[in-house]
């Protein structure tokens, strides 16, 4: 339905919003005690209020805040049983659920052709149902597997090297790994091949576990590796290795599942708490990656902070998606398994009813599983919102007024500590459904997850999405958010295990005497904390050292501390620059703002410190550019033509310092030219990291004539 329709019968949707906003005062007047009694919303209003963390060390220079919470009952258990190594706790894990279902896989029945709308042909699955394997199924694959990979010649203390897909799999060959005291090396499967080269070549592995999907790669890969002597790929539901050749010739290639059947009995050397149980490749957003040193220790410390961030039980049901080469996912589901829960695996392209990957009539993984717990990166998130915004933009006038009634309606209730069922089940429940309908708990990490992205999440999906904050150097372990946490853009205390310290940074005019908050440079302590980075002893003495018998790590970003002791992530030192005129621009923080814009999907702000403006690259959203341009332009196009339309171009400039104005950016921040790129920035362009962070470096450094240009 049209604006001017809109318009035209603006008094009808007044003063139907009104006899709905009537109907529902006089449903909140009826309800409110029932409600009062069930929910018990002053509780969780206390809770809210609660103090989380206290200030433990004061000094002129750096405040250190320690938690309030106490550790949970699985966190006393680990203790109480002396689990001190990741091979203990599998032990451990394996003893208490048993028989119980521990990893589940989709079922591809076949792939089929499906012909689009535009006349176009894709490639689609046909699915099954999950099947499960058993905590002793996975103990029991993890044993044989580790056996297997000794008579590869692969010795105790000797890393192996994995860069797969997330799959039951991988975290078998992670717990084999444990078991047998080798080091793994974990790489992403987005780095460019000369990355990927590198930390091979840099641990030295011989022994490389990959995907058969990634098994090309090698074929190039290969040539750059001298060192590597075996090739175990996790095999394909569809497809079988034919031929082996295009690869090097004196490297043996071997099913996974071959690797378990011909495996004979070795006795295991149990790993010491002390000895490296991961290198951790980071896809970082500066220069090539580094290998970063997790200890055993570091690594059950971890996952006992991560069991005491908010309550979680048995029947829950996770759906597990993010990289497992990435510490924060890894380390959570080896939380959930401790706690007896159910991970099925999913990918981008199969989770959702709509993915690229779903025949049409399909169900998607979240439909399949119908998941109540999930860990996810605020970019998807950000799309998640967008999407439904633009959803409910193009729909006509009466039910952008329910949607928009009931959105409000729920956050009001929100805030106030209650819940509305009836709001969800009319207003939210397609919406609630996109991730199966039972989702109720949602651990965020990765980058700042803007306000509104939050508040929308716990609106419309239904769901206590608990933004957390931590580093690979600190086993992503540092501050997290509890249940109760009714505020937005903050990450809350420190974990039980960490400790946090706020520390002047004179240059960029942030001291812990600020008022109303103290603000400083974010330095985590702890068991957690990486002992440093594999072959980089300059880099480890520049960002870890030892104090009062703690090890610590610089983490270069900006905190601010809030009354209740949760911290608020404001910047980050390398991403501050200081214009011509003085001003200090945080280009994390403006980029962060911007991207909310329904026409952006990915921005990079750059400044030049001799000039007195700053400018931006934007990946525009296809679908929302080329309705602006008709729209108030009246122009058509092709997506690329239009990103270099020179009109289309200044009425984005234009929308954008709107918005920047709305979301209370100072002049001075908000770019004064901007170019549309035409390319999607992800993980394989190696423009962003793999959870779709920046590379500043690298964007930089791909656009360089771009932003010499925009500064003529």
């Amino acid at each position: 339905m049209s604006s001017t329709l809109s318009i035209e019968y603006g008094w009808f949707f007044s003063a139907v919003y009104s006899v709905i906003s009537a109907g529902a005062f006089c449903f909140d007047v009826l309800t409110f005690p029932i409600y009062l009694i069930l929910q018990n919303p002053i509780r969780r209003l206390q809770l809210s209020k609660s103090q989380r963390a206290d200030i433990i060390d004061r000094k002129h220079d750096y405040i250190t805040l320690k938690t309030t919470k106490k550790p949970s009952k699985a966190h006393d258990e680990i203790d109480e049983n002396n689990i001190e190594t990741m091979a203990e706790l599998s032990d451990y894990i394996t003893k208490k659920q048993r028989e119980k279902r521990c990893l589940g896989t989709r079922q591809i029945l076949g792939e089929e052709d499906e012909q689009q709308s535009n006349g176009r042909v894709f490639k689609k699955f046909n699915l099954g149902e999950y099947t499960w394997l058993t905590f002793t199924d996975v103990d029991r694959l993890a044993t044989q597997f580790g056996r297997g990979l000794r008579q590869f010649v692969v010795k105790p203390k000797q890393p192996i090297a994995i860069l797969a897909e997330t799959r039951a799999k991988w975290m078998v060959a992670a717990q084999a790994a444990f078991k047998h005291s080798i080091p793994l090396v974990t790489i992403y499967v987005t780095l460019g091949d000369e990355a990927i080269a590198h930390a091979i070549n840099e641990t030295e592995v011989e022994v490389i576990i990959t995907s058969f999907a990634l098994l090309p790669k090698f074929k190039n890969i290969l040539n750059m590796t001298p060192n590597v002597k075996t090739l175990i790929y996790m095999e394909d539901q569809l497809e079988k290795l034919e031929n082996a050749s295009g690869y090097k010739e004196d490297v043996t290639i071997v099913a996974f599942d071959d690797v378990i059947q011909d495996a004979t009995d070795v006795e295991e050397l149990r790993p010491g708490p002390e000895d490296t149980a991961i290198i951790m490749y980071t896809s970082g957003s500066t220069g090539i990656p580094k290998g970063v040193k997790l200890l055993h220790k570091n690594m059950v410390a971890s996952v006992k902070a991560f069991m005491d961030c908010t309550p979680m039980y048995e029947n829950e049901i996770v759906l597990g998606y993010l990289p497992l080469a990435h510490v924060f996912e890894l380390i959570v589901e080896v939380g959930m398994m401790f706690l007896g829960m159910k991970i099925g695996y999913s990918s981008a392209l199969t989770m959702i009813d709509t993915a690229s990957k779903i025949k049409r009539g399909t169900k998607g993984d979240a439909t399949e599983l119908k998941p109540t717990f999930m860990c996810s990166v605020p970019l998807i998130l950000d799309r998640i919102s967008k999407a439904i915004r633009e959803k409910v933009n193009n729909s006509n006038p009466v039910k952008k007024m329910l949607f928009d009634f009931g959105y409000n309606y729920k956050s009001r209730w929100l805030r106030w500590g209650f819940q509305t069922p009836l709001v969800d089940l009319v207003v939210f429940r397609a919406t609630k459904n996109i991730l199966g309908g039972d989702l109720h708990l949602m651990a965020v990490g990765g980058a700042p997850l803007t306000g509104e992205t939050h508040e929308l999440i716990r609106v419309c999906l239904g769901v206590d999405a608990l933004q957390g904050y931590g580093l690979t150097e600190t086993c992503a372990c540092a501050a997290n958010q509890d249940a109760y946490d009714m505020e937005y853009e903050r990450v809350g205390p420190p974990m039980t295990m960490a400790l946090v310290r706020i520390a002047n940074w004179e240059e960029g005019n942030y001291f812990v005497t600020d008022k109303p908050n103290p603000r400083g440079e974010i330095i985590i302590g702890g068991d957690m904390v990486s002992p440093g980075y594999f072959k980089n002893e300059e880099k480890t003495k520049e960002e870890f050292f030892e104090h009062d018998g703690i090890w610590w790590f610089r983490t270069g970003d900006i905190g601010e501390v809030h009354k209740d002791g949760s911290i608020k992530i404001i910047d980050r030192k390398k991403d501050i620059v200081k214009l011509q005129a003085g001003e200090y621009v945080s280009l994390g923080k403006i980029e962060a703002l911007l991207v909310t814009n329904r026409l952006i999907d990915n921005i990079c702000v750059y400044a030049d410190s001799t000039k007195s403006y700053c400018v931006a690259l934007i990946v525009a959203n296809q679908e929302n550019l080329i309705k602006l341009a008709s729209e108030r332009l009246n122009k058509s196009g092709s997506f690329e033509e239009l990103c270099d339309d020179p009109e289309v171009i200044k009425a984005l400039l234009k929308a954008i310092t709107e918005h920047g104005t709305k979301v209370k950016l100072q002049r001075f921040e908000i770019p004064e030219k901007i170019k549309l790129v035409k390319d999607v920035w992800v993980p394989e362009t190696g423009l962003v990291t793999a959870t779709f962070k920046l590379k500043r470096k690298e964007i930089q450094k791909y656009y360089a004539d771009v932003l010499q240009e925009l500064y003529r």
